[in-house]
């Protein structure tokens, strides 16, 4: 389950959009994001799936992928689905026993935030799939770069979201590692009790935070040894730059977002 997530992760492959600007990527998902809270019919549900199905397939990153970053939330999504159904009490009866009762509202209402909850999960994850942390981190700076007048740091933020991203695959396979370690002292993680489970991954967790405290400390005094300040003045190995596919990404996703709102 651990491999599973995605966050983090980078797959390189020469595609339409590994080579798109970072800045273009964030805005495009923002837009599709709030395109997706806007979907509410048939064709517009139809016309999303379509778009995030053929950015996966510009991707080249094989659809198995996808489908295995959506493993560690299935629960996430089931909890979701069934929330909606048991305590919706809006149209018509579709199935009733004893005290539980199906309306047609509540089926709907799940299916439709599950699907939405699947193709945000969906895009995002191509956002990290396709673009290295670091550049994700320089194309959230300049975006924010606006910012400056109010004091922000927002060198430093960008700075701690790069770390995060970049430490998310490290720490997974630390995980990976100490699971590894206990199961070869005779460690067992499986158990029908919830109780026992957790108990169970007591091994795991106090090494991974006793580890992680010990990265931060040495990445601290790294960053203090190259005495990395507010990050004014810094010049960029890689300057970012629109191309004409950006152009190209920015006018479809503006008018997908159109579209959908026109069709609600």
């Amino acid at each position: 389950m651990i491999k599973n997530v995605l966050i983090g992760q980078y797959i390189h492959r020469k595609s339409v959009f590994h080579s798109l600007d970072p800045r273009t990527k964030l805005i495009c998902i923002f837009l599709f994001m709030i395109s997706v809270f806007f979907v509410h019919n048939i064709l517009s549900h139809i016309t999303v799936t379509l778009i995030v199905l053929l950015c996966l397939n510009l991707s080249k990153i094989p659809f198995t992928v996808f489908i295995n970053g959506l493993k560690p939330i299935f629960i996430i999504l089931m909890f979701t689905f069934l929330f909606h159904i048991f305590l919706t009490k809006e149209g018509d009866v579709i199935y009733s026993l004893g005290y539980i009762t199906i309306y047609k509202e509540g089926l709907i209402a799940g299916i439709r935030i599950v699907i939405r909850i699947i193709l945000l999960v969906l895009i995002t994850s191509l956002l990290t799939l396709t673009t290295k942390p670091l550049d994700l981190a320089q194309g959230l700076e300049k975006l924010l770069k606006p910012l400056e007048f109010t004091r922000l740091p927002i060198g430093q933020f960008s700075l701690m979201i790069s770390i995060a991203l970049r430490f998310i695959p490290t720490l997974l396979n630390e995980t990976n590692k100490i699971i590894e370690a206990q199961k070869a002292r005779g460690a067992t993680f499986e158990s029908k009790n919830i109780v026992k489970k957790l108990y169970f991954f007591l091994p795991i967790i106090v090494p991974l935070l006793i580890m992680s405290v010990q990265r931060a400390d040495n990445l601290s005094f790294a960053i203090d040894a190259r005495a990395y300040g507010d990050g004014r003045g810094r010049t960029k190995f890689k300057e970012l730059n629109y191309r004409l596919p950006d152009y190209i990404a920015f006018t479809i996703f503006i008018l997908l977002f159109l579209i959908v709102v026109i069709m609600i």
